[in-house]
């Protein structure tokens, strides 16, 4: 009877499971750049987005990448600037990072937490980076971003090539028009990996080895 109700969780659990991964939808599939979209569980009006794609690159060169918050506003879409507040250690931060709209809405500003650590067995790295709510006082005219997490999870390939699979999902709060979150859910993922693809490229990266991770 054990392994009967043994046998039945496992099933329902893996339907679960299966159910879950079916909510995203791929929306654009460009320069091997895999955008996919699901209703956000912060904001059911929102999307929640999934980038997925390969670069050559080290597992090293991309954490380094992602760490290094103060080169932020050179890739990441719409970044005004992007500012370390606090290094914990080699893999744990915070940071600030103010996010330009077009007029007529208000700029948007927020505080993330991000740590980076490496499954020994597989290598994998997965980067989490949720928002921090009250770290620094609010700024006039910019609306705070409270409820925000991204997630990296970085997978070593062969021939120095790394599998990215990033998935964020964030509410902006205050109204933005249906126009402009539809650009930042397309537009947003696709010019800030074109530019991934570049930032890898840079001297400053090349050949990065970081003590924290085994690539």
């Amino acid at each position: 009877m054990k392994k009967h109700l043994t046998l039945f969780c496992l099933l329902v659990l893996g339907c679960m499971w299966c159910k879950g991964q079916d909510t995203w939808k791929l929306k654009t599939n460009r320069e091997g750049i895999e955008i996919y979209t699901k209703q956000s569980q912060l904001n059911p009006d929102l999307k929640a987005i999934r980038v997925r794609c390969v670069l050559p690159a080290t597992l090293s060169q991309l954490v380094a990448i992602v760490l290094d918050v103060n080169a932020g506003a050179e890739w990441v879409y719409s970044t005004r600037s992007s500012i370390l507040l606090k290094q914990v250690s080699p893999a744990e931060l915070y940071y600030y990072s103010e996010v330009e709209l077009p007029w007529p809405c208000s700029n948007r500003d927020f505080i993330a937490h991000l740590t980076a650590r490496q499954d020994p067995h597989t290598r994998v790295v997965t980067i989490d980076g949720p928002t921090v709510a009250g770290y620094v006082p609010e700024k006039k005219n910019i609306v705070r971003v409270n409820h925000s997490f991204g997630k990296w999870v970085i997978t070593p390939l062969a021939k120095q090539r790394v599998s990215i699979d990033y998935v964020l999902e964030t509410d902006p709060g205050g109204s933005l028009p249906a126009w402009l979150v539809n650009l930042f859910v397309t537009r947003g993922p696709l010019e800030t990996f074109r530019k991934l693809k570049l930032q890898v490229q840079k001297p400053a990266y090349r050949g990065v080895r970081l003590p924290f991770i085994t690539d």
